[in-house]
């Protein structure tokens, strides 16, 4: 199963622009630019992007997980933080926090942390940012 994300970008790295869009039309032709990266300006930026997906798929993993244990979820809510930062050679992605608040019925503390932390391992999202990245480029 592939899934498509797209991305057009028009102007230099400071002044350009650009859009984002998804295969599903979820996001279509969504602005993002330099300046959204570090000030809040209206348009997204890759790094919030990658953590709504991080947030979505932990979410839903931990629902499995759980499901899997035995016990449903009434709600899961998680919200990641991204954090960039100046690294050598550049801006790098530095680290994520996941903070996950649920609502699950006839779960103790301790098995429901058991469940989380083995989920923050095990989500697709939280492997593919361990994961060596490949390229094909070609030119128009």
């Amino acid at each position: 199963m592939d899934r498509k994300g797209s991305a057009v970008w028009s102007g230099t790295l400071k002044e350009g622009k650009g859009t984002v869009s998804s295969e599903s039309g979820a996001l279509n032709n969504i602005a993002y630019s330099f300046a959204s990266r570090f000030v809040t300006e209206g348009e997204s930026n890759p790094e919030e992007l990658i953590g709504a997906a991080h947030a979505g798929c932990y979410s839903m993993a931990l629902s499995g997980g759980l499901g899997g244990a035995g016990f449903t979820a009434k709600s899961i809510a998680t919200t990641a933080t991204i954090t960039i930062e100046p690294v050598e050679g550049g801006f790098g992605i530095t680290k994520i926090h996941l903070d996950c608040e649920a609502e699950v019925e006839g779960i103790d503390a301790v098995t429901f942390d058991e469940i989380a932390q083995a989920t923050k391992l095990g989500c697709p999202v939280s492997k593919l940012l361990n994961a060596p990245i490949s390229l094909s480029a070609k030119l128009k």
